[in-house]
């Protein structure tokens, strides 16, 4: 029996020490990204980090360019490092088209770059809705267009994450040891590679910020209130459980205006995000809607910092 690890992970610095460990285990290692033709250059030292980085639109550039400084050494060692993400595959070809001059229209219907387009508009749509009304809607607007936008991000999260397991293993038979690297919205991606490999491979999803912390037998979930409703209509498309499914958009957020955002290199603390995020999922997990519909116009402007004072205030006033 062949093992399969999947590590599901948040984009933070402080993980990649744990990440290398892990990855270090296995003979092959699918990365969660597309294909990119500098990728073995970059591998190669034949070009450097910066300039590889340089052409991407990053989010968290420090944890990027920590990624990539892990990806050498694992090559330096012989391990065999495999970008895959068919569904951000063909956006990138589908944009490349339409900055060409193509537009949705020129899509044939029923193909691949159609399917992905249309889950890739309907969630992107269902995003600026939601931006439009969380700066001048009411909380309930709010809410309903958080849960919105987690529905069509679902849809368009099992199409990403089957294409994705259909694509390893496509790959999987070559080797004996794998290790798949995912984000934490990704665990759906866990029973579609059981799925396809259930005949030949054993697979062992591994949470790696409980590892950090050192809460893996920890029952505590790791995932934000935004997170767990999208999950939700991962597995269950049809699910129908209003006050829950408000109830957790309406801490979703609650929660997007107190956890930091921002990568921060010098907290003192060498978990910082991780504590943050364990932090603000609790504190949201305290709030009823009640709560939410209170708070939500108090630190719907205030920075960061000013809005978890905030909450947290409100939360030690009720004890």
């Amino acid at each position: 029996m062949k093992n399969v690890t999947i590590g599901f992970s948040i984009h933070r610095p402080e993980i990649l020490l744990l990440t290398a460990e892990l990855m270090a285990r296995h003979a092959v290692i699918f990365l969660e990204e597309p294909p990119d033709s500098h990728f073995k250059k970059m591998l190669a030292r034949k070009m450097g980090v910066d300039d590889y980085l340089m052409r991407m639109d990053l989010e968290y550039p420090e944890f990027s360019r920590g990624m990539c400084r892990l990806e050498r050494e694992l090559y330096q060692k012989g391990k065999t490092l495999i970008q895959t993400d068919p569904f951000v595959e063909v956006l990138v070809l589908i944009h490349e088209e339409f900055a060409r001059g193509k537009g949705p229209q020129d899509l044939e219907k029923n193909t691949m770059r159609h399917v992905v387009y249309q889950a890739e508009r309907n969630a992107t749509g269902a995003l600026l809705h939601f931006y439009k009304t969380s700066m001048t809607g009411t909380f309930k607007e709010v809410v309903s267009s958080v849960r919105q936008f987690a529905r069509a991000d679902a849809a368009r999260l099992r199409l990403r994450d089957s294409l994705r397991a259909q694509d390893i293993a496509r790959h999987a038979k070559n080797y004996r040891s794998i290790y798949i690297e995912a984000g934490m919205i990704h665990y759906g991606l866990w029973l579609r590679i059981r799925q396809q490999l259930k005949d030949f491979h054993k697979a062992t999803p591994i949470f790696l910020d409980r590892m950090a912390l050192q809460e893996s037998a920890s029952p505590q979930h790791c995932y934000s209130p935004g997170d767990q409703l999208t999950l939700a209509y991962v597995f269950h498309p049809a699910l129908s459980r209003n006050r829950w499914e408000s109830l957790l958009a309406a801490r979703s957020i609650v929660y997007s205006k107190i956890v930091q955002k921002e990568e921060h290199h010098d907290s003192g603390d060498p978990f910082f995000h991780l504590k943050d995020e364990r932090n603000c999922i609790c504190m949201a997990k305290m709030l009823s809607m009640a709560d939410c519909e209170y708070l939500y116009p108090r630190i719907r402007h205030q920075p960061t910092n000013h809005a978890f004072a905030t909450v947290q205030d409100y939360i030690q006033s009720r004890k």
